[in-house]
């Protein structure tokens, strides 16, 4: 075996291609323009905004870290969402995506966060139907939430969402106003 070696390929969707590397190359720019930094929480796409986002060269700048919380415990050990929140509506809720943004901000000591939870499926989840997605922002303003229903494969929907996700982050660093 001296001398060879084996790659890999990436699968396809992978590594984001089109809008969500243009998206993610902006937000980097921007953010180290104007001396900002982003986190992450992700549950439906464990890891997919976070990855996207240290793809570009530079982005150490301004991204500050990122929690997969693929699991409730994790939601609410490390993020902070309440227990009882995740009890009564399940971990596809608006205000689960919003509390999980928060606690990634508040976690990793960033400007911005981000945070995605939804249904990939094969199957329906706490009672939401496969492609139905929240990408949750959390900032110095305040807190939001973007309703995706995404439609495709599981991987499919886990793409859609990072590249929402990835939209929703540009929404709040690319668009604003240079202090």
């Amino acid at each position: 075996m001296s001398g060879s070696s084996r790659g890999r390929r990436a699968a396809p969707g992978a590594v984001p291609s089109g809008e969500g590397a243009e998206l993610a190359a902006a937000i980097v720019a921007s953010g180290t323009e104007q001396g900002l930094t982003v986190a992450t929480a992700e549950s439906l796409t464990a890891g997919l905004v976070a990855a996207a986002l240290a793809d570009v060269p530079g982005s150490s700048a301004v991204l500050r870290g990122g929690v997969v919380s693929y699991h409730n415990a994790v939601k609410s050990g490390l993020l902070g969402v309440p227990e009882e929140l995740l009890a009564e509506r399940g971990s596809v809720d608006p205000e689960v995506a919003r509390s999980m943004a928060a606690g990634a901000r508040a976690a990793c000591g960033a400007d911005i966060a981000v945070s995605t939870t939804g249904v990939a499926g094969p199957s329906a989840h706490d009672g939401k139907p496969v492609g139905t997605v929240y990408i949750g922002w959390a900032d110095a303003e305040g807190t939001g939430v973007v309703e995706l229903d995404a439609a495709g494969t599981r991987v499919q929907i886990r793409h859609a969402a990072r590249d929402a996700a990835l939209a929703a982050l540009a929404d709040r660093i690319v668009e604003r106003p240079v202090a």
